[in-house]
């Protein structure tokens, strides 16, 4: 419930206007997510990193803007990247997402809306595979 609550608290913050390329990056591996950090970092964006669920709901209901989600589809807790990316984009339409996963099927079956939109990058993956993704999404 607590999570729940955390993404509701997204309305009415208004977007900000002068940030740009910002890339929330849930990952529960935290070499995973180093990698990708450092990367998007080193390419411009502005990177804000969650390891869990809680984590990403807790930057999702306090950041006034984002453009980008990458997220994992296996994360402790019980809560998938599908379970954090469909209220977010729900209360943030022009939100982007992308999924990673070394089990991308299980995000196909899950028969989310969003896993038939947003693309799906099998683990492993390159950083070219994964720059073309977002400029295809962000551009």
């Amino acid at each position: 419930m607590v999570v729940m609550a955390a993404i509701y608290k997204i309305e009415g913050v208004p977007m900000s206007s002068d940030a740009e390329n910002v890339v929330l990056i849930v990952e529960d591996e935290p070499l995973i997510l180093m990698l990708l950090s450092d990367y998007l970092s080193g390419e411009g964006y502005r990177v804000l990193q969650a390891e869990n669920g809680e984590q990403a709901f807790e930057i999702l209901a306090t950041k006034p803007h984002l453009d980008l989600m990458i997220t994992d589809y296996r994360l402790p807790g019980g809560i998938s990247g599908v379970m954090i990316a469909e209220p977010a984009v729900k209360l943030r339409p022009e939100l982007k997402v992308i999924f990673i996963s070394g089990y991308p099927a299980e995000i196909v079956e899950s028969g989310s809306p969003i896993a038939r939109k947003a693309p799906i990058l099998a683990k492993p993956f390159t950083m070219d595979t994964l720059q073309s993704q977002i400029q295809s999404l962000l551009n």
